[in-house]
């Protein structure tokens, strides 16, 4: 179903007068997990959200269930942005997966380099005819027939991402991307504030034009301890120590202290961030609304929760 082209990301961002809140989801794997993505994409269009995003599997691996269910949040209406990853896609399979995408007017792209399949933080390998750096991707999607519809976001990491030796090394890979074309960032998910802003300090120190633009903080809402654990061990994120002394001390009374506390340390996070100016909080939010929502309440953006 072919939809009329939406508004670009950073238009949105440019233009608005307040913070505002987007959401990430995955391609579902079952029917199950589908019929819940689409109660949260209800839920999220009835508080506003400003765009959704849909991620992209390591090789392609949900190719044609992230264009299935981009095109269709697109439909609903919902601004939608569409991840593209380099695994183990050549140069001519990523152009066509952009004509497919521009032929459906989903033109909100990430552009991503990728994890490699099964281990996030193995060996990259360069797939044979295909693109090794996120700015090639950035470069091929310039000389598209489409190019001038696309809207361009990255990804950033407060941290530095794993394979980058320093943190100065990290800036200029950003940048790069930044000046190449990129119109904002969406960062890794990340347990420390700091980290956020110390990343969006950086960039602009190192370039006062580009480093500038949008810088977008990724938040998980917290619910248990083991989610937090997953996210750090294939992010390779750290924990804020006052952050892991809470949840350890709130396992002590079980596991709804811990989603209790986790929300409350969320919660805490969004409404810094939202201090501290950020255009958009954008909550990775596992196909589920509940959190989010929750978190959304306690800073403002959103009526209580009550179960449907």
């Amino acid at each position: 179903m072919a939809i009329t082209r939406q508004k670009p990301i950073s238009s949105l961002l440019a233009e608005s007068n307040k913070v505002m809140f987007s959401v990430e989801f995955m391609p579902p794997r079952d029917d199950a997990a589908e019929a819940r993505l689409w109660k949260a994409a209800g839920a999220f269009k009835d508080l506003g959200a400003s765009f959704v995003s849909v991620t992209y599997g390591a090789g392609g691996s949900t190719r044609d269930r992230t264009f299935r269910i981009a095109e269709r949040l697109a439909a609903l209406p919902l601004t939608t942005l569409v991840h593209l990853t380099l695994v183990e896609h050549s140069r001519a399979e990523l152009l066509e997966i952009l004509e497919t995408y521009a032929q459906a007017g989903l033109t909100n792209l990430l552009a991503l380099r990728g994890d490699p399949p099964g281990d996030p933080l193995g060996e990259w390998i360069k797939a044979t005819d295909g693109l090794e750096f996120t700015s090639e991707l950035i470069e091929l999607v310039q000389t598209t027939e489409a190019s001038r519809h696309f809207d361009i976001g990255i990804a950033a990491f407060p941290e530095g991402h794993h394979r980058a030796d320093t943190l100065d090394i990290d800036t200029e890979v950003t940048l790069t991307k930044l000046r190449d074309g990129a119109e904002y960032a969406i960062t890794q998910v990340f347990f420390d504030v700091e980290h956020f802003l110390r990343l969006r300090d950086r960039l602009v120190a190192a370039d006062p034009e580009h480093g500038a633009k949008p810088i977008i903080p990724g938040i998980m809402p917290i619910t248990s301890l083991r989610s937090v654990h997953r996210q750090i061990e294939l992010s390779g994120a750290t924990m804020a120590p006052e952050v892991g002394a809470r949840l350890e001390k709130a396992a002590l009374s079980g596991d709804a202290a811990v989603r209790a506390e986790g929300i409350q340390i969320s919660s805490e996070m969004t409404q810094r961030l939202i201090d501290e100016g950020v255009p958009d909080v954008h909550f990775m939010t596992m196909n589920f609304a509940k959190a989010t929502h929750e978190v959304l309440h306690n800073v403002g953006m959103a009526p209580a929760w009550e179960k449907s």
